[in-house]
């Protein structure tokens, strides 16, 4: 087993090469690590299953999901691969081009990262979005696995790997640590000089804990405490729908709904259906019902677990929905801009003038109109697959593509002019 410095020094010299790759050149190699990782499904399977095994005492049902992989989301991840192969190519773009009064032409062309290095925990799927990403965008990719995944994030290393083998690359393009220990994310950290970005993916304590110790440049993603808004005009079968799905379509990921608020004035008849559909009809169904976690005057209406302290600022990641009352729109506003950590965050309206106001307010990277929070997601907003969803504002924020793993720099042609 390589060291995490061998790996670095071995992804940093691949860097130097990556960039005379031409977009079909990059095509092929990703198009060849789709098939790779299809043909390879049997092994990917095998190894997954061992991660599931010995992570069953350790995490619960919810989580469970989250590391579990099959044949259709195999097929999901390489069709991911794909459907980067058809998306413009980020890299040597030219974004802007001046010609100044003394002739020389500067322009502002997009160049790729470098190095970009991800640590994350128990989601597969996050090493083939992320290589497939950094390699159509001109960038080595370093992948640092969490423990309870690491059998099947090597297998499906070595499918993309192979993938890159038959089209005559080098492997070097992929890198995974296979060190899970906490010195290796250190070094992640703290390796000035090999890593351009460093991309953490996971939850409240891995993000923290990047942030706070890394010494490279540093994207906060993921953690998501995302409030759903029901004003006084919303639709109550629209607000439904959009709830149970935010809140119960895979309640595991970052853009899954935990925080409810109901107007005041349609509480009393908006909360006994709200417990109806989340959890006396899906008891019913033999799905899980929803927990849900009520503010002093949502008790009032319906029965249910009183929210504690800190239940308005948990990422439950499980079938938990904190709910409370709220007098208005801006009541509504202003609990966000408290609890909210900036991921997604919608609005259930036909009061145009509410929407407009929720929208200019708050400040999330993706907020939503009538709609489910669970659309913030790479694929679902065209940019094929995401290596994460940035919380923050600078450089990147929302959904992380292909542009968000480029920079750029200024490329000045003269003839021989002097200052």
């Amino acid at each position: 087993m390589k060291t995490t410095q061998e790996i670095l020094k071995t992804a940093k010299e691949a860097s130097k090469k990556i960039s005379l790759l031409t977009t079909q050149m990059k095509n092929d190699a990703l198009t060849a690590m789709a098939d790779e990782i299809e043909a390879e499904t049997n092994l990917i399977m095998e190894a997954n299953n061992a991660d599931v095994e010995d992570a069953r005492e350790k995490l619960n049902s919810v989580m469970i999901d989250r590391l579990s992989l099959s044949p259709e989301r195999i097929k999901g991840m390489a069709d991911g691969i794909r459907d980067v192969v058809k998306l413009p190519d980020p890299a040597g773009k030219i974004l802007k081009t001046v010609i100044r009064p003394n002739g020389l032409v500067i322009k502002k062309v997009s160049v790729a990262m470098g190095v970009v290095a991800m640590i994350y925990e128990s989601r597969p799927n996050v090493t083939s979005d992320a290589a497939a990403l950094s390699l159509k965008s001109g960038n080595v990719c370093v992948l640092r696995s969490g423990k309870e995944a690491i059998r099947s994030s090597t297998a499906i290393v070595k499918a993309m790997k192979n993938g890159l083998k038959k089209v005559g690359l080098s492997e070097d393009l992929i890198n995974l640590i296979e060190d899970t220990s906490r010195n290796s994310a250190n070094e992640l950290m703290t390796a000035v000089g090999y890593v351009d970005l460093l991309i953490p993916r996971g939850g409240a304590g891995l993000i923290a804990s990047c942030v706070a110790n890394a010494k490279i440049p540093c994207i906060q993603t993921g953690t998501g405490i995302c409030h759903v808004f029901v004003d006084e005009s919303a639709d109550f079968d629209m607000a439904l729908n959009i709830i149970e799905n935010a809140k119960t379509s895979r309640p595991s990921v970052c853009n899954a709904e935990e925080v409810l608020l109901v107007h005041k004035s349609i509480a009393e008849k908006f909360l006994p259906a709200l417990k109806k559909r989340l959890v006396s009809d899906r008891e019913r169904d033999g799905k899980v019902p929803v927990e849900l976690r009520l503010c002093e005057r949502a008790a009032k209406i319906i029965d249910g677990t009183p929210a504690g302290e800190k239940d308005f600022d948990t990422e439950f990641l499980n079938y938990i929905l904190a709910v409370k009352i709220v007098d208005d729109v801006h009541a509504a506003i202003e609990h966000i801009g408290l609890h909210s950590t900036h991921h997604s965050d919608a609005i259930i309206t036909e009061n145009k003038e509410n929407a407009e106001l929720f929208t200019a307010i708050t400040d999330s990277a993706a907020v939503y109109v009538n709609a489910s929070t669970r659309y913030t997601d790479g694929g679902e907003f065209g940019l094929g697959c995401e290596i994460g969803i940035s919380t923050q504002k600078l450089h990147a924020r929302g959904p992380m593509g292909l542009e968000e793993l480029t920079t750029y720099k200024y490329v000045v042609e003269g003839n021989g002019q002097i200052r």
